[in-house]
């Protein structure tokens, strides 16, 4: 098994978390802040800080790639700094990679998203190296699990999958 680490940011942690833990292959997530300028951001205190998850996964079952596209698929990557009904730098759409192999395949995909012409509009999502990643409180992880008609902004969208690419010859 290889496991590997991804940061994403795409407003509300909450339903991010929620939905990105019921994929195959996804071995463990948490919610926190990332991104931003206040060392040991707290929900009270974060700054400039993005509400984001980290995800661990085992990238032998679910490709970064595919990570991505469900990344895409469960928020609005085309408005500034909002999801739903939050607005603020906190809910914007951000990518923070680990190494340059996850930043050639984020702006890849950001690349295939923008061609598609599937989303309502262009690609706002940043895409930055990872920095430091700051923990949310325990009533914040794993809220939807604990309150399952809690608020969430994140759903799938059936129409928003892109086309499978052609395998490399």
């Amino acid at each position: 098994m290889s496991e590997q680490r991804a940061v994403l940011a795409g407003g509300c942690f909450w339903g991010m978390q929620d939905l990105i833990r019921k994929r195959e292959g996804v071995l463990s997530t948490r919610v926190g802040y990332s991104g931003g300028d206040v060392p040991n951001a707290t929900y009270r205190d974060h700054g400039t800080h993005a509400e984001a998850i980290e995800v661990m996964f085992n990238d032998d079952v679910i490709s970064y790639r595919d990570l991505l596209e469900l990344f895409f698929q469960i928020h609005d990557p085309t408005t500034l700094n909002r999801q739903g009904n939050d607005r603020g730098l906190s809910y914007r759409s951000a990518i923070y990679y680990v190494d340059e192999d996850q930043k050639a395949t984020a702006l890849d995909t950001i690349a295939d998203v923008e061609a598609s012409g599937i989303w309502p509009g262009k690609v706002v999502t940043e895409v930055e190296p990872v920095s430091d990643f700051w923990e949310a409180e325990p009533e914040h992880q794993d809220y939807l699990e604990r309150i399952p008609n809690g608020y969430t902004c994140h759903f799938p969208r059936p129409d928003w999958i892109l086309p499978k690419r052609a395998a490399a010859e």
